[in-house]
């Protein structure tokens, strides 16, 4: 305990002989992931999961604005005579905040509700039945795992993943576990049309054809992942998420009604209050760069809560792994000149996958005078 009578597990191990890696490996074999310690009914959470003291101060540094919301915009009538006013909100949007919640986006409301339903009781499973799944090996179109960068952030954190890797438009129904796989394979078909929809939107966003993002592949691979936040014991030590930013073109997230998703705004948290059927979108780090700073991606984080579970499955449209990036030529001028370097996106998700979420964000590498010091190119599959 510190003076206040508030936890301390800094000053516990201060004269211990704590091997963190060795508690980190202990945690990664069990294969049971954060679910796994909430079943044996722990009521404090190991060492490894509790955030530096620094890192503690800096998010309780930052403060929480309540009287914001991320914009809300209505896709509805976007064939008709409504859609020049999207595009303008899609715009303002993406300039101002990198966020905005989606309504009457085509998907049915039972098959986003499928798709929540089919990630719980993924991880809500035997934990037997989980380690057959459980892995690191970034090639494997399924895998589940906890922290994709155990090894490498300052402080595990409050979250179980499964990920599914679609390299292109098809999936094999064999490739997922029984027990997601209809609700799955309906929800990716959805979202890669929405996908499209979108990059029609931002192309437009930034005076292009309506094409111009999607023939670049920007819509074309896609990977999806499926987190799940166990509620907390002790929330107030650790995070669901780190605040990141999204080495993708574009985000769609779908999450249930549990919040805890933040947003960076203005130097201040902002809630993305869950709102029934709609799907939250954000403008990634890869079309900040294409559109030379003019879209942004910002940095946004997860909490973790007292109850749960949350759920959130994030759809990543990844661009092409092959493909050569750089600030799209049609938006260069005398005036407007590259802020980014040009770079292949297996280079950029190499750097991004070598170090640990709340470490440096990966855009600033890829500045003019920066080297990205990529990791090999066994780091780049995501």
């Amino acid at each position: 305990m510190d003076e206040s009578g508030d936890r301390n597990p800094y000053a516990e191990n201060e004269h211990s002989d704590y091997d963190r890696v060795k508690e980190l490996k202990a945690f990664d074999d069990t294969k049971a992931g954060v679910k796994g310690l909430v079943d044996d009914g722990i009521v404090k959470i190991p060492k490894i999961f509790i955030c530096p003291p620094d890192e503690l101060a800096d998010n309780q540094k930052v403060p929480c604005n309540r009287n914001l919301q991320v914009p809300v915009i209505d896709l509805g009538g976007i064939r008709g005579d409504q859609h020049k006013k999207i595009v303008d909100e899609v715009r303002i949007a993406s300039e101002s905040w990198g966020f905005f919640q989606v309504l009457n986006h085509g998907i049915p409301v039972s098959v986003l509700e499928d798709m929540i339903k089919g990630v719980r009781e993924f991880h809500e499973q035997d934990s037997e039945v989980k380690k057959d799944f459980y892995t690191r090996d970034k090639s494997r179109k399924f895998r589940f795992h906890s922290n994709r960068d155990l090894y490498q952030s300052k402080a595990a954190k409050w979250r179980d993943t499964l990920t599914i890797n679609i390299p292109s438009v098809n999936i094999e129904p064999e490739d997922l576990p029984a027990v997601c796989r209809v609700a799955a394979i309906d929800y990716i078909n959805h979202i890669g049309k929405l996908g499209e929809t979108l990059s029609e939107l931002l192309s437009e966003a930034l005076d292009l054809n309506p094409d111009h993002l999607r023939a670049m592949g920007c819509t074309k691979e896609k990977t999806f992942v499926c987190n799940y936040y166990p509620a907390c014991p002790e929330p107030e030590l650790t995070l669901g998420i780190s605040k990141h930013s999204d080495p993708a073109f574009l985000t769609i997230l779908l999450q249930n009604q549990i919040g805890g998703l933040q947003v960076l705004h203005d130097n201040h948290w902002v809630d993305v209050h869950p709102i029934s059927g709609a799907l939250v979108v954000n403008t990634a780090d890869i079309l900040q760069i294409l559109s030379n700073d003019k879209f942004r991606s910002v940095q946004h984080r997860a909490l973790a809560n007292q109850v749960g579970p949350r759920i959130s499955v994030a759809c990543f449209f990844n661009g092409q792994a092959t493909g050569f990036y750089g600030p799209l030529k049609e938006l260069i001028s005398e005036e407007n000149t590259p802020r980014y370097k040009d770079f292949l996106l297996s280079e950029f998700l190499g750097k991004f996958f070598s170090q640990g979420l709340d470490d440096k964000p990966v855009l600033e590498y890829f500045k003019p005078n920066q080297s990205p010091m990529c990791c090999s190119v066994g780091m780049c599959c995501q």
